[in-house]
């Protein structure tokens, strides 16, 4: 259909403004950034953690500690389905594998999902039934609403689910002590000048700038780019999720760390990988011997302290760039199991 308006500039958002109001104009694309952003960095965060699922799950990494016939499939709760949970919600359908019934959905308003629960996604109003179900929970809500339903989740998560927070004005550290919970990842983003944002102004159709290069290239957690940053302690703590996900598996650390380089096994050189003292100090790395699993790591601290990754991560630009590569790529690519390998 051909929009007649579309060069009519009596027609366009700016009509009308005074020249106050169009200083605030930059205000449309950081929203904008902010929503591609948030609905990217969390598809990178499931096609990880679907990845690595897959592997630890596939017949040739079955150890005697690894349960076989568990589950691979990642089932992914969304609370809330206001602006930012439908667009998550689309960008999951659209651009993982995930399937329609790996996905649920909690809102107020389950009536109006009805264009999601024709494809098989199920849609009700029970957070605490998503929150028992759910292995990665994404917290949609507003922040008016956070008191009320973190008392919901309160002692009906498990302890293996990782909760993805975008409520932006509840730091890490509150929603840990609101939710009784640690396995919490919660992106932190800032903001410095104006000048590049316009970058996200042609995020109009979220499905179609996820498979644009030039902003999945300016969205890249590490080199992000459009006025908006990221912190390292992010990407820290997306690894350190994977280090758990191993651990509640019960994995060997040997083999967790294996697990986890092969996810990037591409994206850096073998003098590169990941080891025992990047993770945890190096007294208890020396300690822990290669059947035993890693400890449990709290996602909070990992996001709020300095840790090891962070230190050996921040010196090390070739793991920098790697992560980088991996990112672009794989936000381009389905999850497929065949895409990875055991190193």
């Amino acid at each position: 259909m051909v929009d007649v308006a579309a060069d009519l500039s009596s027609f366009s958002f700016e009509t009308g403004l005074t020249e106050d109001e169009k200083k605030l104009l930059y205000l449309r694309a950081r929203a904008a950034g902010l929503t591609f952003c948030g609905c990217a960095h969390a598809l990178y965060l499931c096609k990880l953690v679907h990845s690595l699922r897959c592997i630890i799950t596939s017949p040739a990494a079955q150890t005697d500690s690894v349960a076989s016939g568990e589950d691979s499939d990642l089932c992914v709760g969304i609370l809330g389905l206001g602006h930012m949970g439908k667009q998550l919600l689309l960008s999951l359908l659209e651009m993982t594998s995930i399937k329609p019934s790996h996905i649920k959905v909690s809102t107020r308003r389950p009536e109006s999902a009805a264009e999601f629960v024709q494809i098989g996604v199920e849609c009700f109003f029970d957070n605490r039934r998503l929150a028992a179900w759910a292995d990665i929970l994404f917290l949609c809500s507003l922040p008016s609403h956070l008191p009320k339903v973190c008392a919901d989740l309160h002692s009906h998560l498990s302890k293996h689910c990782l909760v993805y927070s975008f409520t932006s004005a509840v730091p890490v550290t509150r929603l840990a002590e609101l939710l009784g919970h640690n396995f919490i990842l919660k992106p932190q983003y800032g903001f410095m000048g104006v000048d590049t944002a316009d970058v996200w102004l042609s995020c109009t159709d979220l499905s179609m700038a996820l498979k644009d290069p030039l902003l999945i290239e300016a969205s890249c957690p590490l080199t992000m780019s459009g006025a908006i940053t990221l912190s390292l302690n992010w990407v820290c703590a997306v690894l350190y999720s994977l280090l758990n996900i191993c651990t509640s598996a019960s994995l060997p650390s040997s083999d967790a760390l294996s697990l986890i380089n092969s996810l990037f096994k591409e994206k850096w050189t073998h003098t590169v990988q990941l080891n025992a003292q990047s993770f945890i100090s190096s007294s208890f790395a020396s300690s822990l011997r290669g059947e035993e699993s890693f400890p449990w790591i709290s996602l909070t601290d990992a996001q709020t302290k300095e840790t090891p990754l962070l230190r050996f991560l921040s010196s090390n630009k070739s793991m920098q760039h790697g992560i980088s590569v991996a990112y672009k790529s794989l936000l381009g690519t389905p999850v497929s199991l065949d895409t990875y390998t055991l190193m």
